[in-house]
């Protein structure tokens, strides 16, 4: 299963309808939780999603709005008893913050810290790329192997079936038939997650050509004067990321409680994004990645 859970959308301060941010992507077997901020552990019991389901946990940066859950999330695992090692990406001018709030939550969990200070993968499939905010931040990338899709009719035209099968995609031939006579490249599947920044290079590189794009639009196009102050981005330049990037489908979160009403952010990010799909995320909504491209 491939699905973003929005846990909340509120930048720096909840509102009465919006939490404080979280995002959990089930990523096949894996639960990457990212900028856990307060009252995370319980969306995620609005949200039906175990704690124990939690196997990577991603900071941005250390603002408490990104991080201030995590000794909740992380004392909510060991009391359900989750065994399995735990890794927390940060970075490392957060070390500090870090440890203070890994050390609130106890023992119980076998947390893994993981510092990056540069741009790089993390993890197999998992890479960090440097943001433009007010403290050290990074976005995430997640992107599966290219790979390819067996063809019903080539298949059935040479033969093939049931084991035979498995032992092509694994060995790349069977018999006289290789791997490529009965299947076409597919592109692996692409999630960027872009937070609190000011337009940069990084922001940009993240967003290219990723399939489902998690991006902040913390002020209207309007303020973009408060946009470039405290180094975040308007509706607009969240949609110029996904436009010029060719991302598949943009999730706008992050937003000012000054407000309410979002309608009008997603029609300017809409106006910029090209062909991607905009959506206004709401706390608890869910959504999958788009289908597979060709490559």
């Amino acid at each position: 299963m491939r699905e973003l859970i929005v846990l909340g959308t509120a930048s720096q301060v909840p509102t009465r309808t919006r939490n404080h941010n979280g995002y959990l992507l089930r990523w096949d077997g894996e639960g990457l939780l990212f900028d856990p901020g307060e009252g995370t552990q319980r969306q995620m019991i609005h949200a039906g999603v175990a704690a124990s389901s939690v196997t990577r946990i991603c900071l941005t940066h250390v603002h408490g709005d990104h991080c201030f859950g995590l000794p909740g999330v992380l004392a909510r695992m060991a009391l359900d008893g989750a065994g399995h090692p735990v890794p927390v990406h940060y970075p490392a001018a957060g070390e500090d913050v870090v440890r203070a709030l890994v050390a609130l939550a106890g023992p119980g969990v076998d947390v893994r810290l993981v510092p990056h200070g540069s741009a790089g993968e993390v993890a197999p499939g998992l890479a960090v790329v440097p943001l433009r905010h007010r403290v050290p931040a990074f976005g995430y990338r997640l992107v599966e192997p290219d790979g390819r899709t067996l063809l019903s009719d080539r298949l059935a035209a040479v033969g093939l079936s049931g084991p035979a099968v498995g032992r092509l995609q694994r060995e790349g031939r069977v018999g006289g038939v290789r791997l490529a006579d009965v299947s076409v490249p597919r592109r692996g599947q692409r999630f960027a997650l872009v937070m609190d920044t000011a337009v940069c290079a990084g922001a940009e590189e993240l967003a290219d050509g990723a399939d489902l794009l998690l991006t902040e639009s913390t002020f209207a196009d309007e303020d973009e004067d408060l946009a470039e102050a405290y180094l975040h981005l308007t509706a607009g330049q969240a949609g110029a990321l996904a436009g010029h990037g060719g991302a598949g489908t943009l999730v706008l979160t992050h937003f000012s409680a000054r407000y309410p009403d979002v309608t009008h952010l997603a029609a300017q990010a809409r106006a910029r994004a090209g062909a991607a799909r905009v959506v206004a995320a709401a706390d608890l909504d869910r959504f999958a990645p788009p289908p597979r491209r060709a490559s």
